[in-house]
């Protein structure tokens, strides 16, 4: 195993020792680390890398000293400077954590308190570590939205969390961990929910931040973009297990562990797939979107106020054809999934949706459960979109048992095909949904939508929770499913090397509207509009050599309001034609 070799002159910040970490659940004692040994240095970066369950988080938490109950901690040290982290108590950690070791974890939305707004959260951290008082606390925490960019600061200090987007809750998250000035900061999965714009302006921070405060950076991340784009040092874990451990450069042109070149060798890199994909269908059009709109009522403050409504999608134009798959991408807030949702009469719209030349708009009772055989939807959550009451077996035959489609026997019979077309065996019907990994409670949710016999599915970002060889499993499995029953997806996505591998053609959203729509090829290696070519270049590579500047993306430019007076016409995007089938908006 290859280690790390930094420069003679940096100064060791922290080092782990031979720590192994066991956790109990009752008589049964399981190994989750096993002798993980590593080195932080000021103003140098370390990612652990792996897929879930390698135990990178853990390792992240007990250097924290936040491991949960059931964890105990057989053999290891952890050094910071010349103490061991392990045999400190409480109240002397309670001092480090946060002042002098502070983390950023992976869900800004619930690691913030929501009864709170943002002023009072940083304000609380500066008082509890005595760095100021009263007004002066106030002026901190200022500074310190300032400092990581965060637009409107006077208006930010007095928001809740849940008034802000998910990138300004992890600016502000950023910024709590930040106001002490740490020597040691822990990023845990910081980027995994954001768009690839607001990571690469989440990266661009970090790395901004750790020059002018030469903080020891450890990344945990299973995005070996994000690894090759930040890393100086890579620890490789599988299943609590080092795998490998080496400089990033290392790691990616040489690695010498059988599973890092198998990580490798599954991470979707944008270019590398194939210039025209076959469709497996026919020339028929399965749906057909004309003029689609999407808007909500504003809650109004005062009966004095003017109605106002958000304009989520405003004029969406499409066609999908039989067996062609057709990506939405953009980044959040943009309508994507509320395209998605309308396609799938999930709430009200105006404008038409044609499947197999039947209008959907105004369906409702019967008639929309009729249609609904032929139109399903998986959604981007599978823990959250499957009842955890129902067993396995349930869940996949609700749809069979809702349309009255044959008897117990029969429905048992077509369970047991489904799970089989996804991969899972038969007896999994058995088990329930906690019992599975990210990946396998996916293929559960692409077998209840394969219940049907759909002739569409909208898949909405089905794979950005998940590791990147699960990732490229359930591609696969998309992709098989397409070629074997001439399946048409509309596959909502923000990631462009995911894109790419899997539809034929890709529209660019940008809000509430397609501002760009062609080819795989013609839009992601030919992109006309400026918005395309800034989604396009915060894309990170799996490439030490390919490095992306992300200082230009920084600086937030800010978003046209979506929320209008009721009523208000929006003015109509005209499209030029660059290409045959290539359409861009025209300014």
């Amino acid at each position: 195993m290859m280690t790390t070799q930094p420069g003679s002159g940096e100064r060791r910040v922290l080092s782990v020792e031979r720590l192994s970490i066991d956790i109990s659940h009752e008589h049964d004692t399981q190994r989750v680390v096993d002798d993980l040994n590593f080195a932080l240095y000021a103003g140098r970066t370390l990612c652990i890398a792996g897929e879930s369950g390698s135990g990178k988080s853990l390792s992240s938490l007990a250097i924290m000293g936040l491991l949960p109950k059931m964890a105990r901690l057989p053999s290891g040290a952890i050094l910071y400077g010349e103490r061991d982290l392990l045999e400190l108590p409480e109240r002397a950690m309670q001092r480090l954590r946060g002042r002098e070791i502070a983390m950023i974890f992976q869900e800004p939305m619930t690691s913030l308190n929501p009864l709170m707004t943002v002023g009072q959260q940083l304000e609380e951290t500066i008082r509890r570590h005595k760095l100021a008082e009263g007004g002066q606390a106030t002026q901190r925490a200022r500074e310190m939205l300032d400092a990581v960019r965060v637009p409107h600061v006077e208006q930010r200090l007095k928001q809740h969390p849940h008034e802000l987007s998910g990138g300004m809750r992890q600016r502000v998250m950023i910024a709590m961990a930040m106001v002490c000035r740490p020597k040691v900061l822990i990023a845990d999965e910081p980027t995994t929910a954001l768009d690839v714009t607001i990571q690469a302006q989440i990266l661009e921070l970090m790395r901004e931040l750790q020059r002018e405060f030469e903080t020891a950076l450890l990344m945990i991340t299973h995005d070996m973009g994000v690894v090759a784009e930040m890393a100086d040092d890579v620890v490789v874990m599988n299943q609590g297990i080092v795998e490998e451990s080496a400089t990033a450069r290392a790691v990616f042109t040489a690695p010498q562990s059988a599973y890092t070149r198998k990580l490798l060798a599954a991470v979707p890199r944008l270019g590398t797939a194939p210039s025209r994909l076959p469709v497996h269908g026919t020339d028929v059009t399965r749906l057909e979107v004309n003029g689609l709109r999407v808007r909500f009522p504003v809650k109004r403050r005062s009966p004095f106020e003017v109605r106002r409504e958000v304009c989520a999608v405003e004029d969406v134009n499409f066609t999908l054809g039989a067996g062609e798959t057709l990506g939405i991408v953009g980044e959040s807030g943009c309508g994507k999934s509320t395209t998605g949702k309308a396609l799938m009469n999930m709430l009200d719209f105006s404008g038409s949706v044609r499947l197999d030349g039947r209008e959907l708009n105004g369906m409702r009772g019967s008639e929309l459960k009729a249609v609904r055989c032929d139109i399903q939807m998986i959604f981007q959550d599978p823990f959250a979109a499957l009842n955890a009451r129902k067993s396995v077996g349930e869940l996949v035959g609700e749809p069979l048992l809702v349309h009255g489609l044959g008897d117990a026997d029969e429905r048992q019979r077509r369970v047991a095909e489904l799970l089989e077309q996804v991969g899972l065996p038969a007896e999994v019907a058995l088990r329930y949904p906690h019992q599975f990994s990210g990946g396998q409670r996916q293929r559960i949710c692409i077998a209840r939508a394969l219940a049907l016999n759909p002739k569409v599915i909208i898949a909405d970002e089905p794979v950005s929770a998940l590791d990147v060889s699960v990732q490229a499993q359930v591609l696969e499995l998309l992709e098989s499913l397409q070629r074997e029953y001439g399946l048409s997806y509309v596959f909502i996505s923000h990631d462009m090397a995911v894109i790419e591998q899997i539809c034929h053609r890709v529209a660019v959203m940008y809000c509430g509207q397609i501002v760009e729509m062609g080819s795989c090829q013609q839009v992601l290696h030919n992109p006309q509009h400026p918005y395309t070519q800034r989604l396009l270049s915060a894309v990170p590579m799996p490439d030490v050599d390919q490095k992306r500047d992300f200082a230009t993306l920084l600086h937030v430019t800010e978003v046209p309001d979506p929320i209008k007076p009721r009523g208000h016409q929006m003015p109509t995007l005209r499209y030029a034609e660059s290409q045959a089938g290539h359409f861009v908006a025209m300014a």
